[in-house]
Formats: structure tokens, sequence, C-alpha cells
């Protein structure tokens, strides 16, 4: 098969399209026909890019761990999702991933693909999906009235955000380039913070929730605007004990976990359009290495996919 492999640890560099072995399912695995694949621009700096669950080097490593696409075969322990099923799934980071036109999945992360979607749109879900949701939902317990402030709303994870923190009636401030801002509202933001022109800590007083993608300086300056009891998110940073503490805030940092579930949630609330992918550009396969340079910097808005497949546009 045809895939994109990196022998050593790097940066897209390293990426290599080449041929690889077909991948042969063990226990509790679905073999996938990927047809697309999105990515994660700092994919290539996690340590679970290239080790095995018990920590061991593996190389050579295949990135890429947003998925959709058919399913080729089971394992004989596998019941389900059928053979010939279209599905989509956020995989295990210290798996090799879908920049290939075949993986290995756990069947059970996998769930079926929004039906009104591509598989590239689909691709664009799982990751930023089940962040976004997972952040806002099971960690933050966001609820209708709420005040929430999301950096990096335009982002890929910023930009479900968004979507579902409005779709569960929450008031929805998001900071991004002025640029973004009638986008941002489009997707139910009901204030945008221009953060290179305005410091948000001088405009946004007493949140309910916080969610951080950005880390660092955006973090430290976050706490004060979160009201006595409320909750900060971050996924891009530690958040820790003393600091929450002093502010009288719950502070949570957290790695995002497949969860087919919530998939099927997502799904259907992209099916009824309540919810919509955002790709930012989308690459052939051969060409990830050009993705992963495009994808880089950030401030993208919404995602990078590869096209793996022919059918990777079609519905």
């Amino acid at each position: 098969m045809n895939a994109v492999r990196l022998h050593q640890r790097g940066g897209p560099e390293q990426l290599v399209y080449e041929d690889a072995p077909r991948p042969i399912p063990g226990p509790g695995d679905a073999l996938v026909r990927v047809h697309a694949c999105a990515i994660t621009r700092d994919e290539l700096t996690w340590g679970t890019t290239y080790t095995d669950p018990q920590g061991r080097e593996r190389l050579p490593t295949i990135p890429g761990h947003e998925i959709a696409g058919v399913v080729e075969a089971l394992a004989g322990d596998v019941a389900e999702p059928a053979v010939g099923s279209a599905v989509y799934g956020l995989t295990d980071f210290r798996r090799d991933g879908g920049a290939a036109e075949l993986m290995l999945v756990r069947a059970a992360d996998l769930a079926p693909r929004p039906a009104s979607l591509s598989s590239v749109e689909a691709a664009a879900v799982p990751l930023a999906a089940l962040t976004a949701w997972q952040a806002l939902f099971d960690h933050a317990q966001l609820a209708r009235g709420q005040r929430v402030l999301i950096h990096a709303a335009a982002g890929g994870v910023g930009t479900y955000a968004v979507q579902l923190a409005h779709w569960r009636g929450a008031l929805v401030i998001g900071t991004a380039r002025v640029a973004n801002a009638p986008f941002l509202r489009g997707l139910g933001a009901d204030e945008v913070v221009d953060y290179s022109v305005d410091r948000f800590e001088e405009r946004v007083h007493g949140v309910d929730v916080v969610l951080d993608a950005v880390g660092g300086d955006t973090l430290a300056r976050s706490w004060g605007v979160v009201r006595k009891g409320g909750t900060l998110v971050t996924i891009a940073d530690s958040a820790p004990a003393d600091t929450a503490a002093r502010y009288g805030v719950r502070g949570v940092d957290f790695i995002v976990e497949p969860n087919r579930r919530q998939l099927i949630d997502i799904a259907r609330l992209i099916d009824a359009g309540t919810l919509r992918p955002v790709v930012a550009e989308t690459f052939p396969l051969r060409e990830a290495r050009r993705a992963f340079e495009r994808s880089a910097p950030g401030h993208n808005r919404g995602k990078v996919v590869l096209e793996v497949s022919d059918a990777a546009t079609g519905r």
C-alpha cells in the first residue's frame, strides 16, 4: 500500500511517501481503507507518534489520527462496524495513523460517518470536535445561559467549540483576528475580541468557563477573567492546582480520548445542520510534507486534510 512514513524523529522534512506493508488486523481491530485523513500541526513533535503503548520506540511510523473511510476487514472477535460501512473516527495516538491507504483501528472507536459529509469533511471532525465536546461538556459542564470565552476560536478546536457552546445555549465570546469575526459570528459567536489589538482581560470579566487552546501567556492572563467557582480548561498547557486555588477557579488540563458514543452524537448534530466542519485546505497523500508545512505556522481556519483516495470528496 502507499503510505507516508517517518523513519526517524523530526519534522515534515522526514516524511517519505513510499510503499509500506499491508497491516494485518489483531484482536479488536478493523482494517479501514482510508479515504481522507486530517492532520494536526504539532503531531510530529508528540512522543506518542514514535512510541507504542508500552513506551517502546516505534519506527517507521505513520502520522494522522483523524480518519474517514470504509471498513475493509475485521478481526475474528469483531462483529461491527460491518465490512463495507462508511466510518470515521479518532484513532489511538500510539499506533500507526491514517496517512496511508489502509490502517488498523480499534473497531470500538469507529462511528458511522455523518451521512451529509464527504470523507474529506468527515476526517476534519473527530479530534477537534471530540476535544471541544469533552472540554466543554465533560470537564467544564457548560450549561445554558453561562458565558464562555474560547481562545483561538477560528482554529480547529475553536470552530467546533463555538458551535457546540452556541448549541448548548451559552453566550459565546471568542478571541481571533478581526478578519475572522464575521466567520465566527456565523458559527454562533456573540462577541469576538481581536487579540492583535485588544487585551481580552480588559474586555472580558466574570465568565463561567474559559477554553484555552493557546497556552503560555494567554493561559496566564485567563485565570483572572473566570468568576470564582468557574472553570478554566486548557488543551495547550498544564493547569497548576496552586494557580487555580489562588484564583478560586477549577483548572483542568486533559488529552482528548476516542469516544464512539460522542462521535455518534456529533454526527447527528452535523446531519441536522447544527454543526459543520471547517476544512482549511486539502492535499493529496503524496504531498503530506507540504500539508504539514502549510499547517505548521497555525492560524488556519479549520483543519488541513489529506485526500488519500479518489473517493475522498464523494458522499
